[in-house]
Order: structure tokens, then sequence, then C-alpha cells
């Protein structure tokens, strides 16, 4: 399995927001598309959330299955769209190394 570390520095004030509608819309269709939400952490005096993602396909493949989800008419018709509350986003691919 390929884990995807997600970083997002959340507007101020927005981290609420953010969280119900992710949580509402996001994972949801994240494990439609076949996902695993591992987990996910906030840190509200700094406006951060954090989640692991998961993808159960061969070696390599996170990457060609998270485009291919992002172009899905499901995830294109989320309006609005949650990462309005967010300032910055960063993302990892990872492996298990345990």
């Amino acid at each position: 399995m390929e884990y995807q570390l997600r970083e997002y520095n959340v507007k101020p004030g927005e981290l609420t927001a953010f969280m119900e509608e992710w949580k509402a819309k996001i994972v949801p269709l994240r494990k439609k598309f076949g996902f695993k939400v591992v987990g996910a952490w906030f840190a509200q005096e700094e406006n951060k959330f954090v989640w692991i993602l998961g993808w159960d396909g061969p070696p390599g493949s996170f990457k060609e299955a998270d485009a291919k989800y992002a172009s899905t008419p499901a995830r294109k018709s989320i309006d609005p769209n949650p990462a309005r509350h967010l300032a910055h986003i960063r993302e990892m691919v990872m492996a298990a190394a345990l």
C-alpha cells in the first residue's frame, strides 16, 4: 500500500468549516474511489490539518489514481470546493517503513 501525507495550512477562522466539509464531501468520495483514510489530525492554534490517505494499488500507482480521482465528474462537482479554505497545501507520497 502507498500512502500520501497531506498537510494543509487553513485560512484563519476556517478550520472548523473546512473539517466539516472534508468529512461530509471528501472522505466518502475518496472511499468510493478505493482510497483509505488512514487518519486525520488538526492543530487549532496553528490552523493546520493533516491527514494520511492510503492506496492499495501496484507500487508507484498512487499519483495516477489520485489524478484519476481529481478528474472525475463527482469530484469536480463538489461545490463549493472545500479547498477554498486552504492557504497552502503540501503533499508527499510515502511507503511503509515497518
